[in-house]
């Protein structure tokens, strides 16, 4: 704590940090006495330091008496950066970070490109999300996003391979997204993914040659994170509501074997299984209602967003049929159960021979016989995983 000249009437400067004291002394040096307006500068940053040190304490005990919801809520957060506009031109927007991020985009390094813009974190939030649900141990893969929803996700042989099976899911709507992968990205991969106009690229690392590659695309932003978020990791998610906001757990489902539970008379094959799980891990991902589409660890077709679920499993095969993608023999995942017949229907036209779904709906029979009727197997999971 800085006391300045007689000159302030015995107000005293308080300095937070070395750039604090550095604007301080250039006051003193030039002035003789830090002004009023320096001064109310200082004195909101270093409220808000001590505001952040309480809220910090506050969560602490929190966690200590395993109260999820105390009576009061204090959220802290350190300035990034400041941006030209937020989801519109017309929206004012800023970054902050939490004091002890999880690995993604608050704690990725920016090594080439221009400025993050508000949808840019956003979307890219989204995209690493999800890749993280794909262990590296187990295989290359690489998710592309486009708004917040997945226009495509794939895993591969090599990194490469990833990215171009998740580009066939849906090329068109890749052009101006975000690029995810799980693993570090090299050349091939580099060279193949620049080939379309896309505004981020995100990996736990990358090496020097695929670093070398971006150099001829300015604007195209890389980032490397160093790491994959744990997606088992506790955590909170808020949401701004009008006069308030909404705090939930963060969504940590995950499905294995074990936990389908088989209600058709055909029960499915080991590899609709596989396809099943990857289809669900998706969806978990996709603004609902959500259907998708899955073979082989390749998304064939997407359908998000839509009021009703008939209507995303019609646009999911849609745009599988736009890029001649197969569906035959293909999975399908429901985010939320079937409430009627008619989006399994769908489905089961569109080709899908194993459906996976949450189930629970009063109509869950009638869904059932339909899957019956057309030799489908079916799964339910018990859990639901929409996302708005």
């Amino acid at each position: 704590m800085i006391r300045s000249a007689a000159k302030n009437h015995g107000y005293v400067a308080v300095a937070t940090g070395p750039e604090d004291m550095a604007e301080i002394v250039a006051a003193l040096q030039s002035d003789g006495a830090t002004t009023l307006s320096l001064r109310k500068q200082l004195a909101a940053r270093a409220y808000a330091r001590t505001a952040s040190y309480d809220a910090a304490i506050s969560g602490w005990f929190a966690e200590q008496l395993e109260d999820d919801f105390p009576s009061r809520k204090s959220i802290a957060g350190s300035l990034v950066q400041t941006m030209r506009y937020g989801e519109n031109p017309h929206q004012k927007a800023a970054f902050y970070r939490f004091e002890n991020p999880r690995i993604g985009v608050a704690t990725a390094r920016q090594l080439q490109g221009k400025e993050l813009s508000y949808n840019n974190i956003n979307d890219t939030d989204a995209a690493y999300e999800l890749i993280a649900e794909f262990d590296p141990a187990d295989g290359p893969a690489c998710a592309i996003i486009k708004h917040a929803n997945p226009c495509g996700v794939a895993t591969g042989k090599n990194l490469k391979e990833a990215y171009e099976r998740a580009l066939a899911c849906d090329p068109t709507s890749a052009f101006g997204g975000i690029v995810a992968f799980n693993r570090k990205l090299d050349l091939a991969t580099a060279e193949e993914a620049l080939k379309v106009f896309t505004e981020v690229v995100i990996a736990p690392d990358a090496d020097d040659d695929a670093i070398a590659a971006f150099v001829a695309k300015k604007n195209v932003r890389l980032l490397v994170t160093g790491g994959l978020p744990d997606p088992l990791s506790p955590g909170w998610t808020f949401k701004s509501v009008s006069g308030g906001f909404l705090v939930q757990s963060r969504d940590d489902a995950r499905l294995t074997l074990a936990d389908l539970k088989i209600v058709t008379k055909r029960a499915p094959t080991d590899a609709e299984v596989r396809d099943m799980l990857f289809a669900f891990t998706i969806a978990k991902h996709v603004k609902s209602n959500a259907i998708v589409y899955a073979r082989d660890g390749q998304t064939l077709g997407v359908g998000a967003g839509q009021m009703n679920r008939k209507d995303s499993a019609r646009i999911a095969a849609l745009r599988a049929a736009d890029f001649n993608l197969d569906l035959s023999g293909c999975a399908c995942a429901s985010e939320a159960f079937f409430p009627f017949a008619d989006g399994l229907i769908q489905a089961a036209e569109a080709g899908a021979t194993a459906i996976i779904q949450p189930g629970g709906s009063i109509r869950d029979e009638e869904v059932i016989a339909a899957a019956d009727e057309r030799g489908l197997a079916m799964a339910f999971t018990g859990v639901r995983v929409f996302r708005h």
